[in-house]
Parts: structure tokens; C-alpha cells; sequence
């Protein structure tokens, strides 16, 4: 038997018995697996862990107090046999193959008539992996290629696209701050499964390198119509290649409802009548800063943080911002979409009562390789801006916090 490789299969144990012998630690990890396939399980042994006691008291299986007895294995399927005991053991394994009763052994692997794979799940996927090479088991070396596949399939690193199964639909992932590996698994992984991705700017754009090559990438930044009418473009093309069976991912930078018009994209999908699943992302009004060493709270210095748009200026009368009360805030302000905006901020918040020495950071091409942050005031930000040459996307934090975080602070 050892000479030849074990042959793989999924047993269906619903309704069916098998019988455990022993209730020490190997039962404990085993009986869980065991009970979610629905198994009628019955466990012989004098004591028990108190885990495995609880899945007894609890009616998920049936527990008899005593040793292993000839017959016990009878009217089983299936047999786990992993008591101290070693003449118990051999005996059982013994009796196991007279009724042909598929039997694993915990002590005595080459004894055993089956292996039980080193496993883990994925998104309704059992990853099994047994050691080919008989005389060669390595438990460890089993049990990291389950982890490194299942690892992959949850993260999208290992792209094992749905085909049959798979729901048309659109996915509004949020993607991050920029750097790769700060989109969500979830994100990652549906970013792999994708059809179509209609992608922001501002989004992870190297993930996108990665797509296999018949993956369809849409710039959104390039979708016809002018720039009044591109989210309305953006809606349509989420609409009409969802409506042609495709998996559609819209990738946006940051969060899809930080400043994302996400909740814009899934009204129009609702009306349409199409399916959407809203994945989170990793905002940029947090990560950046925390990137560039600045925590917008702090202990002694900044219990409350505020995240405001600063795509149109103060005195815009499209401004839904009441500057004036952020100027009375002690704590930390968070200007997404403000560079060039940042001069007349920056006036209105000193004019309603801001410190004009009050500390200001910008941080370009946050959590990206090209990453660099440039330190100001609110007295000097909007020169400092031009000098400096600060361009988008650029996060802009304001408050005592940007001296917390400053390079040699303490």
C-alpha cells in the first residue's frame, strides 16, 4: 500500500455514521469538520476534552463513557481511531477493515486505510491537500501549501475565476489610498473574478496590470460626454456591460462613500434592476496621513477628527461646508480635494478664528511610492503650495497633530 499514492475523495457524510474513538485533542480538531458535514457521530471514549464535551452536551454528537469494544465500528462509514491506547487501536483498525470501513489513525498513519488532508475554505471552496509520496509525509509542508493556495483564493492573488455559478452583476470596490496592497481581500479577490473594471484615477492602478489579458479595463476618466455628464456615462456603462451577463467591478479610489459618488452609482443600478454588492474601502482621509506619520487623534491633543471636501472654496455658493464652525474646532481637520483651493481655506479659518500659526500637512501620492509630505501653516500653506509645486491627489491635514507627527517630533 505504501508504494502507491492515496486516492482522493470527498466523502458525503450526511445522516451517516462514523465513530470516533478517543476524545483527547486529535477528536477535538477533527469532530468540528465532521459535525458541519452532518454526520451522525459517535464517540467512544472513557473521557473527553472539555470542548469535546460541550459538542456532547450540546446534542451534536453522541458520546458513550467507555473504551473501544469489538463491534463498535460495525454499522460505521467512516472511522477516526485516536485513543492512547495502542492494542485498542489496532484491534479497531483490525475490525475496520473486516466490515470495510474506511479507517484514519492518528498513530499509525501507514496502518490506516485513509488520510485525512490537511483543509481549509474559500468562498464555498474545500481546499484539500494530501502528500502524494508515502514515505515522504511532512504534515507542516501539507498543511502551508493549504494555507499559501487558500491564502491566494481569499486575497485574489490566485486567480480562480467563477464560471458557472457566477452572478452578473457590479461591484463597487473601494480600492484604497494607492498602494496595492491596501485593498481589501474581498476587494482583491472580486477584482480577479472581474469581466469588465471601470477604474478611477485614483484607484490602485497597478493592481491592474495584474488582470488577466481578457479582462476589459474602462477608464473612467476617459468615458465620453464631457465632464457635467461623466458620472451619468459611468452610470450607463456599469448598467449595459452588467446587462450583457459580465462581472463588472468599479474600482474607485479610497471608499465608494467617501467623497465617491458610490451611493449615485447605486441608485442608478437599483433602478436598472441590476445587482450590487458595495465593498469598503481603506479611506485616504485616515491612511495617508497615518502613511506620512501624522495620527489624527491623539492623546492630549486631538479627540475628534473632521473629513471635508475642498473641491469648491468657501466662498463657492455650491459649499455645503460651514467653515466658520470647523474654525472653532480644537481638533484635527481632513481637506480631501483641496490643493488648489487651499489659499482661500486656509483665510476663511484664520478669519473665523483659527490660529494662523496652526500647523497644516500636505501629503502627495500618499501610501505610493511616490509619497512626500510638505509642512506648513495656515499663514504659509497657500505659498507654500506653489513653491513647493504640491499637485493632486493630495490629502491636507490641519491641526496640532501635524507637529505630533512631525519628523524629530517627540
Amino acid at each position: 500500500m505504501a508504494e502507491h499514492p492515496a486516492y482522493p475523495v470527498g466523502l458525503r457524510l450526511t445522516g451517516r455514521r462514523v465513530v470516533v474513538l478517543g476524545g483527547g485533542q486529535v477528536a477535538q480538531r477533527r469532530l468540528p469538520a465532521l459535525i458541519a458535514a452532518g454526520a451522525d457521530v459517535l464517540l467512544v471514549s472513557p473521557g473527553a476534552t472539555p470542548s469535546v464535551e460541550a459538542m456532547a452536551d450540546a446534542g451534536e454528537i453522541t458520546w458513550e463513557r467507555r473504551g473501544y469494544a469489538d463491534g463498535d465500528l460495525a454499522d460505521a462509514w467512516y472511522a477516526l481511531i485516536a485513543t492512547s491506547d495502542p492494542e485498542a487501536n489496532t484491534r479497531a483498525s483490525a475490525e475496520a477493515e473486516r466490515h470495510r470501513v474506511w479507517c484514519v489513525r492518528s498513530d499509525d498513519a501507514d496502518r490506516a486505510t485513509a488520510w485525512t488532508p490537511a483543509t481549509g475554505h474559500s468562498e464555498g471552496v474545500t481546499v484539500a491537500v494530501l502528500t502524494t509520496d508515502a514515505k515522504g509525509r511532512d504534515p507542516r509542508h501539507t498543511a502551508a501549501i493549504r494555507d499559501a493556495v487558500v491564502e491566494g483564493l481569499r486575497d485574489g492573488t490566485l486567480v480562480a475565476p467563477h464560471h458557472r455559478t457566477r452572478t452578473p452583476g457590479v461591484a463597487l470596490v473601494g480600492g484604497g489610498p494607492g498602494d496595492p496592497d491596501l485593498i481589501t481581500v474581498r476587494g482583491r479577490r472580486l477584482l480577479a473574478e472581474a469581466d469588465v473594471v471601470i477604474a478611477d484615477r485614483l484607484g490602485p492602478r497597478d493592481l491592474l496590470a495584474e488582470l488577466p489579458p481578457h479582462v476589459e479595463v474602462i477608464d473612467a476618466a476617459k468615458i465620453p460626454y464631457g465632464r457635467f455628464m461623466a458620472q451619468e456615462a459611468i452610470n450607463n456603462a456599469l448598467i449595459e456591460h452588467a446587462r450583457q451577463g459580465k462581472s463588472v467591478v468599479r474600482l474607485k479610489g479610497g471608499d465608494p462613500y467617501v467623497f465617491g459618488r458610490g451611493m449615485e452609482e447605486l441608485q442608478a443600478l437599483a433602478e436598472a434592476g441590476i445587482p450590487c454588492t458595495v465593498v469598503p474601502g481603506i479611506s485616504s482621509s485616515i491612511s495617508v496621513p497615518g502613511a506620512a506619520g501624522i495620527p489624527v487623534t491623539h492623546r492630549g491633543v486631538a479627540h475628534e477628527f473632521t473629513v471635508v471636501s475642498g473641491h469648491v472654496a468657501p466662498d463657492d455658493e455650491r459649499s455645503l461646508v460651514d467653515w466658520p464652525s470647523l474654525a472653532k474646532l480644537t481638533g484635527t481637520l481632513v481637506v480631501l480635494m483641496g490643493v488648489d483651493k487651499i489659499g482661500r481655506i486656509a483665510e476663511t479659518l484664520v478669519a473665523h478664528g483659527k490660529s494662523p500659526d496652526t500647523p497644516v500637512a500636505l501629503v502627495q501620492e500618499g501610501t505610493t511610492a511616490a509619497q512626500r509630505r510638505v509642512d506648513a501653516t495656515l499663514a504659509t500653506v497657500a505659498g507654500t503650495v506653489v513653491a513647493q509645486e504640491v499637485r493632486p491627489p493630495a490629502v491636507i491635514v490641519i491641526g496640532e497633530v501635524v507637529a505630533v507627527g512631525r519628523p524629530g517630533a517627540v
